[in-house]
């Protein structure tokens, strides 16, 4: 028998040929999954079956992905993080200068004058001074999130000369590697939105991030200054922004989620969410993804979960694997132990590890385990899920 994974978007062929079809069944229509592939596809309302052991999101944002609901029945939500780095920082980088060169107004203008070509050349004359716009070198870059693709973005606008300021509290240390040296740490959001003449956001969208740029903020920023959106709509307050544009305060405002509020703005971009809109990061994010579910239904292993900690554990020879999922409360795993104890069971290698509510163990045991036990697992309180790790299902 195989794995069973359902595709509920268009998944890039080459993540897809990541799945043996000798262990795996792959198909759009799929009764009983053991893991869900998707891309946009909303999961929301989406039946979960019993059969269901993890879900793979082709892409960074999980909002799609009813997270609380699998977390609460152990099931890990893979995500793809860095995968659309570059494809993002290009198109941030391009809007750069859209903006600062006022390159789509004054396309709109050329496309819409009449005439012969001398009459088309006078035109031009006469109206090339109302798109002036300025270069990036010595500009201020304020980037908020400094992720895979914030850390790309201001080190990329480093290297056009502009100044950077980033701001993330919860910057990790493999990101601060990789970040600049000449990008100067922002004090506070505050701070950020006062020194920056252009703003990039590149942060989760969450109850802390919802609306974060607003009104108070926008006020505190130089006036002809620009905001860009290619994290996600609601970060920023539209009916602020298109105030702030009104006032003339807000020089540009470029997003990749078009709403009635701000698509027919003149000083608003908005483009139809083309982000990670390549083939190149369609096909990275589906070899990511592919790979991670492939190694958390083949060895339990978790890389890039949103909702469970990092847990990844040589297997060792001989041995039975298994998988636990639950709550993060005190002598799991001493219950755990107490269960394989009971059946004469020895652990040959234990891997614990906790992220906020929830915790995931892994255990190599000598010797066959059989259903009995991982039933008795199951019934511990606190337990969500519990799996024998034994390649392809039967």
């Amino acid at each position: 028998m195989s794995f069973r994974i359902l595709t509920l978007n268009n998944i890039s062929l080459r993540g897809l040929e990541r799945l043996p079809r000798e262990r795996y069944e792959v198909a759009s229509e799929i009764g009983h999954p053991h893991g869900v592939l998707l891309r946009s596809a909303d999961m929301h309302k989406w039946p979960v079956p019993d059969s269901l052991l993890a879900v793979g999101r082709a892409g960074a944002g999980t909002n799609n992905v009813p997270v609380a609901a699998m977390s609460a029945r152990g099931i890990p939500v893979f995500n793809a993080p860095g995968a659309n780095a570059n494809a993002v920082k290009e198109l941030v980088l391009a809007s750069l200068w859209l903006s600062a060169r006022n390159i789509c107004q004054g396309w709109d203008f050329a496309r819409g004058l009449v005439g012969d070509d001398k009459a088309l050349e006078v035109a031009v004359e006469a109206g090339k001074k109302n798109f002036v716009g300025f270069e990036l070198p010595g500009r201020t870059l304020g980037v908020i999130g400094l992720g895979a693709i914030g850390v790309e973005v201001a080190n990329s606008a480093i290297a056009l000369g502009m100044k950077v300021l980033g701001y993330d509290p919860q910057i990790t240390v493999q990101r601060a590697w990789q970040l600049s040296s000449s990008v100067e740490q922002a004090l506070s959001l505050d701070d950020l939105f006062a020194r920056s003449d252009m703003i990039t956001l590149h942060v989760p969208l969450n109850d802390h991030t919802r609306g974060l740029v607003n009104a108070a903020r926008l006020k505190l920023m130089p006036k002809g200054a620009t905001i860009l959106n290619f994290a996600r709509g609601p970060i920023v307050n539209e009916a602020d922004i298109v105030a702030a544009l009104d006032a003339k305060s807000l020089n540009a405002y470029i997003c990749d989620f078009p709403t009635n509020a701000v698509k027919g703005h003149p000083r608003v971009i908005a483009l139809p969410h083309l982000g990670a809109s390549t083939l190149e990061a369609e096909e990275n994010c589906a070899v990511m993804v592919a790979d991670q579910l492939r190694d958390f239904l083949e060895n339990g292993n978790v890389r890039n979960a949103v909702n469970f900690p990092e847990a990844v554990l040589p297997r060792v020879p001989g041995t039975t694997r298994i998988a636990v999922a639950n709550s993060n409360v005190p002598n799991m795993v001493g219950q755990i132990s107490t269960c394989l104890a009971g059946a004469g069971i020895n652990i040959a290698d234990l891997l614990n590890k906790s992220r906020g509510e929830f915790a995931y163990t892994l255990i190599d045991a000598d010797g066959p385990v059989d259903d009995a036990l991982i039933k008795r697992i199951r019934e511990i309180k606190g337990v969500l899920s519990a799996r024998i790790v034994v390649g392809a299902p039967a």
